[in-house]
């Protein structure tokens, strides 16, 4: 069996399984658990504990993303 990953951003599906393990609360943000969620049209199911998903909605931690965006688009010629 071969693994792809395709990108999703903004995609929305009718089932989204979230398995959560234990990681660092740099990882484990609200941000996180919101972007799951909204991509579940009918059903989330999280594989996680209480404490990791509570964690999660308390981190309220907001990391800079660095994308290049604005040096794109000063560079459009």
């Amino acid at each position: 069996m071969q693994l792809q990953f395709i990108k999703l951003s903004g995609s929305e599906f009718d089932v989204v399984v979230m398995v959560i393990p234990w990681a660092s609360n740099m990882l484990l943000t609200r941000n996180l658990l919101y972007t799951g969620m909204t991509r579940a049209k009918k059903l989330l199911v999280t594989i996680s504990n209480n404490k990791i998903i509570e964690s999660m909605i308390n981190n309220l931690d907001v990391k800079k993303r660095n994308t290049g965006l604005l040096y794109k688009l000063q560079n459009l010629d």
